[in-house]
């Protein structure tokens, strides 16, 4: 991983402007996540999309990665490979998606549900979410790493989930990959002291029943050693003038799937 880089406010604007087209991206990915689709169609649209909008996908050849997007299904926590596979209802999908635009990376994951799952699975994907939140609010001036950690994980152990701990969110926006790390665990007080001009991706791993994962023969895909799903939510994160400013959004999402609840 890359050393600590922070960021101008003329920088962040630039990453804000990938982190737009990233959640725009995923937004219109929203639109075709349905039983039957290819989860290789996904990749494809999506890499299209980046490209007609000036973009290049931040995966794409990454340490090798095929493809533009990290599609994982079910028991899949992370960096699944896009292909033949038909969603089927029940089903759970992230998609994890980066860009350069501009020179700046954005990174970004939402985990959806594919038409009726079942209410366990969908508290998953509430909590995850809900704890992605909590560690975005400890992401203020003055704080560690381990505030965020902390948070995510207090969150995330009431409900008894499990806690990916071999993976962790980082730094983002001139490489894929920077300083700090920010695990999904840790104690107050601790870890890395957060200043104005860090921007970091948060991204909680949560697993339905333990936190122990697998590494899956392609060099890649990780999924849950007892074959339960796992919910995977990431933002871009600034922190300015003292605060975090969610770089990312997931209302392109959720507009388009209030959009479909209304069907």
């Amino acid at each position: 991983m890359s050393k600590l880089i922070l960021k101008s406010a003329e920088q962040i604007a630039l990453i804000r402007q990938s982190c737009d087209l990233l959640s725009r991206t995923l937004g219109e990915l929203a639109k075709l996540i349905k039983p039957g689709v290819r989860t290789i169609d996904l990749d494809s649209m999506a890499r299209e999309f980046i490209r007609d909008n000036g973009g290049e996908p931040a995966f794409l050849n990454y340490n090798g990665f095929p493809y533009s997007l990290c599609i994982s299904v079910n028991d899949q926590v992370v960096h699944g490979f896009p292909g033949k596979y038909e969603l089927k209802d029940g089903d759970i999908i992230s998609v994890d998606g980066g860009i350069v635009l501009n020179g700046y990376i954005s990174d970004s994951a939402y985990t959806f549900a594919v038409g009726e799952v079942k209410p366990e699975v969908r508290d998953l994907l509430k909590i995850t979410k809900e704890a992605l939140y909590a560690g975005i609010d400890q992401a203020t001036t003055g704080k560690r790493v381990g505030d965020i950690s902390y948070s995510i994980q207090s969150y995330i152990e009431k409900y008894g989930y499990g806690i990916v701990r071999e993976l962790v969110g980082h730094g983002v926006g001139v490489n894929l990959h920077e300083k700090p790390e920010i695990p999904n665990y840790g104690r107050r007080g601790n870890g890395v002291k957060l200043v104005d001009g860090m921007v970091i991706a948060i991204e909680p791993m949560v697993n339905l029943g333990k936190a122990g994962v697998k590494f899956w023969e392609d060099g890649w895909t990780v999924s849950t050693i007892d074959g339960l799903p796992s919910a995977h939510f990431e933002h871009t994160v600034a922190i300015a003038k003292g605060k975090p400013e969610v770089l990312t959004t997931f209302s392109y999402i959720e507009d388009i799937l209030d959009k479909k609840d209304c069907y």
